[in-house]
């Protein structure tokens, strides 16, 4: 089903993957674990490693599953899931199972979970994390735009270990 691929081997856009595709950002074991929808992000090379970055808002559940855990998955699924990714970006795996919901079969590289849906999977170690602040933006506008509710996102880092793809 799934085949690894280097990352230096990704075909897609990355601006359209993040940006238009969305992704699902999932963590946790195989006990417990959840996931949210994600259109904030990038891929490149930080510290001579393949790292993507994704950002989350302190008030949603799947942060508390990425600060647990040495490790999280990213997930694209095809645009016949547009629904589903809606569901997982609008509720909250707190009041609701949005991956029963959705229908998603979990799968898991070890503990970390991903969903075997899905037409492409990064497979990311976490190395580092830090709440973006105020003081740190150049651009006039953007706390205001972006943070009327000063909910700043924590920005992680992850080391790409593994792309799935089928």
């Amino acid at each position: 089903m799934f085949r690894e691929i280097a990352p230096q081997e990704l075909q897609d856009n990355p601006f359209t993957l993040i940006g238009k595709d969305w992704l699902l950002i999932t963590a946790g074991n195989r006990e417990k674990c959840n996931t949210m929808t994600a259109s904030w992000g990038g891929v490149g090379v930080l510290w001579n490693q393949d790292v993507c970055t994704i950002y989350i808002r302190p008030q949603r559940y799947t942060k508390e599953f990425v600060d647990g855990e040495k490790e999280f998955s990213l997930c694209v699924m095809d645009s016949s899931y547009r629904e589903a990714l809606s569901l997982c970006g609008t509720k909250s795996g707190r009041d609701m199972d949005k991956i029963a919901a959705c229908g998603f079969t979990l799968d898991y590289e070890g503990d970390t979970p991903y969903f075997k849906e899905a037409r492409l999977v990064i497979l990311c170690e976490k190395l580092y994390a830090q709440e973006l602040a105020p003081q740190y933006f150049t651009a006039e506008g953007y706390d205001e735009r972006y943070y009327p509710d000063k909910d700043y996102h924590t920005m992680y880092v992850g080391r790409i270990k593994k792309i799935l793809v089928k």
